[in-house]
Formats: C-alpha cells, structure tokens, sequence
C-alpha cells in the first residue's frame, strides 16, 4: 500500500513538472520572429570588433548572447555564420543562421562603403522577410572602429565562415531561447550609449542589394512561405512601425491606467465636496434665516420709525390745511364786509344823484369789474358778494326812486 502511495505522488511530481516545462516553452515563443535580434546590438558589437572573424564570435558567443534566435524550433538558438562579399570599395558583410546541413537562412547585412573623401558610411539592414521592408539602422560610433582598418588593405581577402551544421568553434555551445522580456534585458545592457544608432528607411549604396543577391540564402522563407513580416504584421511596414505601435499602445495604457485612478480620486474628492457643499448649503439656509429674521425684524422697526414722522407730518399737514382755510375764510369775509359797504357809499351817492341812474348805473358796473380783479383766486366767493350787491342795489333803488317820487310831490 505504501509503494502505490510512493508510486503515485512520484507520477504527480513528474507530471507536474512536465506541465511547467511545458508551460515555460510556451511562454519562451515569442510574439514576433524579429523580437529574437536587435540589430542595434549588431552595430554595437560589430564597432568594437577587430575584424569579421571576431565579430563572428561575438554574435555567437554565450556569454553575451545577443542572439535568441531559434528558426528551425529546435529548442536551441542558432548559430549564426558570417560571410564577405566585396566590390571595389563596398563591402558587404552577411549574417546568415545554420539551421540544418546546407540550409541557410539571411538575417540582416552590413553595408560598408567609403567614399572619393574616405568617409565611411555603415548601415545594418534586416531581411525583409523577417523584418519588413527598409528597416535599416545607421551608426555613428564615437570612436573609430578598429575593423575599418582590416578592409581597405592590399590584398584584402573576403571572409568567409567555415562553421556549417553541427561544425562549430569550441567556444560555441548552444542554449536556450530567453523570453522576450529577459532577451530585451540582456540586450540593453549589451548595446553601447555612446554610439548613435539613427533610423533611415533607405538605403545609401546601390551596389549593395545586387552584391547580396549573389550570396542570398532562404532556408526558412523555403520552410514557411507564408509567414513572411507584412503576413504577420498586416498594419504596419517593417519592425520599426511596430514598435512604435507597441509604445503608443503602452502609454494609451499608462494614461488609462492614470485616468482610472483620476477618476476614483475626483470620486473621493466628489464625495468630500459633496459633503462640503452639504454643510455649506445648511450654514447657508441657517444664516439665510436668520439673515431674514433680523431683516423683518429691522423693517419693523424701520417701518414703525417711518410712520411716526409719516403720522406728525400728516397732521401738520391738517392742521397747516384748516389754518390755511380758516385764514381763507377770514379773508373772503373781510373782502365780503368791504364789498358790502363799498355798495353802500355807491347807493347813497346814486341817491342823491338821481338824475345820473344811467351814470350810476356804469360807475356801479365798473365797481363790480374793478372788485372782482383783485379777488380772482377766490371767484367762488366773488358772486355771492356781487348778488348780495345787486340785491340792495335793487331795493335801493327802488327806494330812491320812491323818494324822488315824493320830492317830486
């Protein structure tokens, strides 16, 4: 019973540790076959070399490892061999990966070319099959490289590498791609920042591409020929398209990822101005309350205050009104008393005159209109005083001529 139980956990074991070998290959595939090489740390290392054969060392050398390419999927990065092809003053240096026996595969070239000033132009160009049309990296080294002297030499001899399949220098043993993210790490630490690596979509020789089609080599093109970069990577042109998709991507992220936060800290700001807002609207309402009590309060008062003076006046004004009327009354009977014995000096002097009743009679009217001139504000009051005139001028009259009447008898 104790031997199954044994038995069994170590069939666990064992299948539990396949599942995250296999887990970890899996994850070791990487997104896109140009991920594997950095063609920035070819002309990094590439400026450091002595000459080709030292440059070849270094692509393949385990302790840097710049490659984590492994195009045949065995498990195993390639070895990466590197060839000279040379025409009057350019040269071009090709980096080919051995996948099988005779089956080569193109990476990346070296175009090398001097001009009629010695002027040394370098540009490190990727296949376009692995990645896209016109990716090209152009170096500006801060110093010299050594290896430009080993090529304009008398008797300059191509080089050409002897390693083929399973034909590798000693200090060459094979390891075991990286992840992506462990493969850029390592990368980074590799290429040199004082060098200058500009991006160009063109390239500077023209004899260059019809020199490397006279050393071209498709292995894997012939393996996958559908799986070229612009079939990978439908939206974009070449590798560096992709990247800066990758960075536009990462940062939409980033600002997302800001902008979630933003927004949860404005909820928390939100909720605190909420409550800011609440206490403020309730000091608001209490203040307006007793803004408004003490404002009835003092209109009260203000209108109590108005209407005393407002009554004092009223009543000053009565009582300036009835002393105004009753000095008006005074006046009109003054003028009635004056008029009334003015008619009767006129009555008397028409008596003793009666052969002038018609002279009479005129200087009586001219009376009437010289009186009623001076009393114009007060015409309500002029005809009575005129008709109590005619009245005693009439009985006067009559009296007058009674007592003609008798003198005549």
């Amino acid at each position: 019973m104790k031997t199954n139980l044994l038995l069994i956990a170590m069939l666990t074991l064992g299948f539990s540790t396949f599942q995250v070998q296999a887990q970890t290959t899996v994850y070791a595939k990487n997104s896109d076959i140009s991920d594997n090489l950095d063609l920035r740390a070819v002309a990094s290392i590439f400026g450091e070399s002595n000459n080709l054969q030292d440059f070849e060392r270094r692509l393949n050398d385990p302790k840097f490892q710049i490659s984590n390419l492994d195009l045949n999927d065995d498990n195993d990065v390639d070895y990466l061999r590197v060839i000279e092809s040379v025409e009057n003053r350019t040269h071009v240096v090709i980096i080919q990966a051995v996948l099988d026996r005779d089956v080569y595969q193109d990476i990346a070239t070296i175009d090398v070319e001097r001009d009629n000033y010695n002027k040394v132009s370098v540009q490190v160009v990727g296949n376009s099959y692995l990645y896209g049309d016109n990716y090209i990296y152009e170096p500006v080294y801060h110093v010299s490289p050594v290896i430009y002297t080993s090529f304009w030499v008398n008797n300059y001899r191509p080089y050409y590498s002897s390693c083929t399949w399973n034909v590798y220098p000693t200090y060459y043993y094979a390891w075991r791609p990286y992840p992506i993210y462990r493969y850029r790490r390592n990368i980074n630490v590799c290429i040199n920042v004082s060098n200058n690596y500009n991006y160009v979509n063109y390239r500077r020789s023209y004899r260059a591409p019809a020199i490397c089609e006279t050393r071209r080599a498709y292995g894997y093109e012939k393996m996958r020929p559908n799986h070229s970069f612009s079939q990978r990577n439908s939206n974009v042109n070449n590798r560096y398209e992709l990247d800066q998709r990758r960075v536009a991507s990462r940062q939409s992220s980033r600002s997302n990822g800001v902008y979630t936060n933003a927004n949860r800290s404005n909820e928390g700001r939100s909720s605190s101005l909420d409550n800011k807002n609440r206490n403020y609207t309730e000091n608001r309402g209490s203040s307006n309350k007793n803004y408004n009590t003490e404002r009835v309060a003092y209109n009260r008062d203000n209108t109590v205050k108005a209407a005393t003076p407002a009554r004092v006046e009223s009543t000053r004004r009565v009582e300036s009104q009835r002393s105004y009327g009753e000095n008006n009354m005074s006046s009109s009977r003054g003028n009635s008393e004056s008029r009334n014995n003015t008619n009767r000096v006129a009555t008397e002097q028409r008596a003793t005159e009666s052969q002038r009743n018609y002279s009479q009679n005129r200087s009586n009217s001219e009376n009437r209109n010289s009186t009623s001139r001076p009393q114009a504000t007060q015409r309500s009051e002029a005809p009575r005083g005129n008709q109590e005139a005619r009245g005693n001028q009439g009985s006067r009259e009559s009296s007058s001529s009674s007592r003609g009447g008798g003198r005549r008898i």
